[in-house]
């Protein structure tokens, strides 16, 4: 016979102390409690509650599932049973009892914000957000729910109303360093770095040891070109963070930026020693050592990028093994894969022809716009678009690990005069179009592609450049894509001719470029066509420009016909046009 008043008394007590933070007597006494009514409802709540506060949440799962067989309508029993599944990563069965708890007590708006995560880790955001849009009805200053909102929205991609959110979030709670945060990572998506490292700066006002803060506030300066601020910023991210290998990768790139390589070589390194496995610092550390030179350790690491995630080319897993120069290739047939951008492809399929004369059948994969470039090629004995059924093969190579298996360094770089050639139909067909020449013809491309990741280092705004070339010459666009904003210009200046979409392919681009007496280009994929092809070719080069341009030279080891004009400062191109216009007088004595 259950003595009830026992068990009260018991009971009473076992709250008191679980009132006062004494949690393991207010268990021993819940379990007394239960002894003596293993029915007792408010026992078995409590005593759940309490093994979820001390990190027991299978237990308190079990006990407040109980309780709930008693009292079913109880919506803080569902309340509290959802929040230890939650922390148990039962989520489905963490967002039905706050359905539960919902349906008891419509106006819970504790349980919305903890449905909505649930839901948020289900990756179910659309009906994460409306739980959190349900939360905020219920209560409108509760800044979490703006909060984890914002969170939601952002895995929808919907960066604008997440930003909102966000703001909404700080509005009610000024301090909420997290949501300045998001915030600022939401604006770097956007690629509005100012306001983002504005947003990275008022989180670390708030909370001056935020490390993540400060490491992407440097990375948002980096994008900025700010670079002795985020260089500031990372060592701050450090100072709270000594372990952060991720900050010294990113400031090993800055370092690289500033041409300070040996510092950057050390950043990496210290990157590599704290996270042996962190392939990305191996990949820059890479680039280092290419920029500077140093071929030989270049490209034996340069093979880490197949290891790096979302690496802009992912890794090929053919059951045909991957030749790096040590297998003869006499009598195989051997693909060689294109990787990365155009110009790669462009530039590292200079190796085909010394392949083949290893013994080898040569096929390439490439992207289509570049095949029937890609057929001419010494040696080549077949050309195969990307997307397409392949042939049999027994070695396969990316392009660009041609040069660790031919252990290129830079005093035996293949760099014949040329190794392209154009489609004697093309030229002919591209001559009649431009007509006599009556004077010297100049190639022109002033912007790399709109998807290009690097845009900001490849990219001459138009009226700028029309402004510095000089009278007496025939300009052609080589430009295939055409920013918005430069549209208006090209139409209205008289004294270039472009021809846009009637450029199909790069046989037809080859073809211009033959015609041409001097190709001037950004750093893009003609500027490496034009090199292939042997004609004189003049890249003008952002102040941090890739590795295969090097420091301090205005020649390019992999083009003998290449002249390299490079910013003086960040973001300058007034220098570089000057300097242009005066060196294209000069050519032609005028």
């Amino acid at each position: 016979m259950i003595d009830s008043v026992q068990a009260t008394k018991k009971f009473e007590q076992a709250l008191a102390c679980h009132q006062q933070g004494q949690l393991a007597q207010a268990q021993a006494l819940y379990e007394e409690v239960l002894a003596i009514d293993p029915n007792h409802v408010d026992a078995l709540h409590l005593s759940g509650v309490a093994a979820a506060q001390t990190g027991d949440h299978r237990k308190a799962v079990d006990l407040i599932g109980k309780a709930i067989a008693i009292e079913p309508a109880n919506a803080a029993f569902h309340f509290n049973r959802g929040v230890a599944l939650n922390e148990l990563k039962e989520f489905e069965a963490a967002a039905a009892s706050f359905d539960n708890a919902i349906a008891i007590k419509p106006g819970y708006f504790e349980a919305c914000i903890n449905r909505g995560n649930a839901l948020s880790e289900l990756n179910l955001f659309d009906e994460a957000v409306t739980s959190f849009d349900n939360a905020i009805a219920i209560k409108p200053d509760f800044a979490e729910a703006y909060f984890n909102r914002g969170n939601a929205l952002k895995k929808l991609g919907k960066f604008d109303a997440a930003v909102a959110s966000f703001d909404n979030a700080v509005a009610i709670k000024p301090d909420f360093a997290e949501a300045y945060f998001n915030q600022g990572n939401i604006l770097q998506e956007l690629k509005d770095f100012d306001a983002a490292a504005a947003s990275y700066e008022k989180a670390i006002a708030i909370k001056p040891d935020y490390h993540e803060a400060f490491a992407n506030r440097g990375n948002a300066l980096l994008e900025l070109k700010q670079l002795e601020a985020a260089l500031d910023s990372y060592d701050k991210a450090i100072a709270i963070k000594p372990d952060y290998h991720e900050v010294y990768s990113n400031r090993g790139v800055l370092l690289m930026e500033l041409f300070e390589l040996d510092a950057a070589l050390d950043s990496f390194d210290r990157a590599i020693a704290i996270k042996p496995d962190y392939h990305e610092a191996r990949l820059h550390k890479s680039l280092a050592l290419l920029f500077g030179g140093n071929f030989k350790s270049g490209w034996e690491l340069y093979e880490s990028r197949w290891n790096v995630d979302k690496f802009t080319s992912p890794g090929r897993n053919f059951a045909q093994p991957l030749w790096l120069g040590c297998e003869s290739l006499d009598g195989k047939t051997i693909l060689l894969h294109s990787e990365q951008g155009l110009g790669d492809t462009i530039q590292f399929c200079r190796y085909a022809p010394m392949v083949a004369d290893l013994g080898a059948r040569v096929i390439i994969e490439a992207e289509k716009s570049l095949a029937g470039l890609l057929e001419k090629i010494t040696g080549v004995s077949e050309v195969v678009t990307k997307g397409s059924d392949l042939p049999g093969f027994d070695y396969h190579c990316p392009l660009m690990s041609l040069p660790l298996a031919f252990k290129t360094e830079l005093g035996n770089i293949p760099c014949p005069e040329k190794y392209l050639t154009s489609e004697p139909g093309k030229l002919a067909y591209w001559n009649s179009r431009l007509g006599p020449k009556t004077e010297p013809r100049i190639g022109l491309v002033w912007s790399g592609s709109n998807n290009n990741p690097k845009l900001s280092h490849r990219r001459l705004p138009l009226d700028s450049a029309i402004r510095q070339l000089p009278p007496g010459f025939q300009y052609v666009s080589l430009q295939t894509e055409v920013w918005d904003e430069d549209s208006s210009t090209l139409e209205s200046a008289g004294n270039i001719i472009h021809f846009g979409d009637e450029l199909n392919d790069f046989t037809d681009t080859a073809a211009l470029c033959e015609l041409m007496d001097i190709v001037i280009s950004v750093d893009t994929s003609v500027a490496h066509l034009s090199g292939a092809l042997g004609k004189p070719t003049w890249v003008l080069l952002a102040f941090s420009p890739e590795w295969r341009w090097m420091l301090d030279r205005d020649d390019s080891p992999w083009y003998p016909g290449m002249r390299l004009f490079r910013q003086g400062k960040i973001g300058d191109w007034t220098g570089v046009l000057e300097k242009l216009k005066s060196e294209l007088l000069a050519a032609y004595g005028r």
